[in-house]
């Protein structure tokens, strides 16, 4: 594939998958890939958006740290 399918168009694709032709083609694991796969992708979204909110509002990369279980410098270089 030369470009990444959204959720949504993976969902489509399994939706159509023949599961009369091809009963071992049960989409069930793949779904729950790709529900998990698309639920990392909106925490990380809302992490990112709140380091941002806690960084305008003065916390300091220590304790942004403290709270991710890393050190000052670790959260800085990921979410600076």
């Amino acid at each position: 594939m030369s470009k990444t399918m959204s959720f949504r168009d993976i969902e489509r694709m399994l939706d159509n998958l023949d599961l009369d032709r091809y009963p071992a083609e049960d989409p069930v694991d793949l779904r729950r890939i790709g529900a998990a796969s698309h639920a990392i992708k909106r925490a990380e979204a809302e992490l990112q958006e709140a380091v941002q909110a806690a960084r305008a509002n003065g916390r300091s990369w220590g304790y942004i740290g403290l709270v991710l279980g890393v050190s000052k410098q670790a959260a800085q270089q990921r979410f600076g």
